[in-house]
């Protein structure tokens, strides 16, 4: 079996950790695919096989790479999905970082970890990625993300009016620094903290919400996302912000803008403890009332 490690770097304390997860592959007879630049940045403090793999690109993951593991947060998980694309390749998130909505797997939890992948006794949660369409080339052969797409002003010029049309049918124009269209993945993201709602994983929507919108009145919508969302952007300035995800471009507001459900899907891989409502409870301190003691 092998199995692709990516991360973005690591810090001192990670690296016992690092070198446990090492041991544990080596003991389950596990070959692992080391990101390249992760890999010589570990070279100095890790002791790896002579004839460690490694990758740099999506192209590298070959048909032997049955699992990726991402060792991060969140944002460490999210570029993954710039290298599986739509390989089938399932990814699975240790938590080296903070919050961990989606890297919701403790470090703690290594040795379980690989067990599951050796036993197939993970639990599998495909997630929706959204897809960007736009009259000039943005983000090469990755226009999709996982979490959400924005349209934000570009540093601290003037609101932007953005003209947003659902299957063509004009929604709203919002008059604010920014809009995010986010699946439900990434309702518990950046559309979270504008004020969007939580969405289930499997809800099949998209969560539309302004960024600091200059009327009082609107609110963030929850809209099926078998429809397409496309938008016009006004502005002061001639440039603005285009995300997906980490990834950005910087785009004038000639560029017509569309976005969709991506074709395909990616699988995220979680121990069979866990799931999308303990998550929750854990990382948003939901539990932390004390009149819930004694309920799970």
């Amino acid at each position: 079996m092998h199995v692709a490690l990516y991360s973005r770097g690591f810090v001192k304390d990670d690296l016992e950790d690092i070198r446990l997860l090492l041991a544990e592959l080596r003991r389950q007879e596990i070959t692992p695919v080391v990101f390249e630049p992760f890999f010589k940045e570990l070279r100095p403090h890790v002791e790896f096989p002579p004839e460690t793999d490694t990758f740099s690109r999506a192209a590298d993951l070959d048909g032997r790479i049955e699992f990726l593991l991402s060792l991060g947060g969140d944002g460490t998980l999210l570029d993954t999905v710039s290298f599986v694309r739509d390989k089938g390749i399932p990814v699975m998130g240790v938590n080296f970082g903070r919050l961990g909505f989606l890297a919701s797997i403790g470090r703690e939890e290594i040795h379980e970890v690989v067990d599951s992948l050796v036993s197939r006794s993970y639990v599998i949660d495909r997630r929706t990625l959204i897809h960007l369409d736009a009259s000039s080339p943005l983000f090469g052969e990755v226009p999709y993300a996982l979490n959400e797409f924005t349209i934000h002003k570009k540093d601290t010029s003037a609101m932007v009016k953005i003209h947003t049309y659902l299957n063509g049918e004009f929604l709203n124009t919002y008059w604010a620094d920014g809009l995010i269209v986010a699946t439900p993945t990434g309702s518990t993201g950046y559309s979270l903290s504008c004020g969007g709602p939580i969405v289930f994983p499997d809800a099949g929507s998209f969560v539309i919400t302004p960024v600091s919108p200059h009327n009082l009145n609107v609110r963030p919508i929850v809209v099926p996302d078998d429809h397409v969302i496309s938008f016009e952007v006004e502005g002061r300035s001639d440039q603005f912000i285009c995300t997906l995800d980490s990834r950005m471009e910087v785009i004038d507001n000639r560029v017509q803008l569309a976005v969709k459900k991506e074709d395909f899907s990616i699988s995220l891989l979680r121990l069979n403890e866990g799931n999308f409502l303990h998550t929750l409870r854990n990382k948003l301190l939901w539990g932390i009332d004390t009149r819930n003691a004694g309920r799970s």
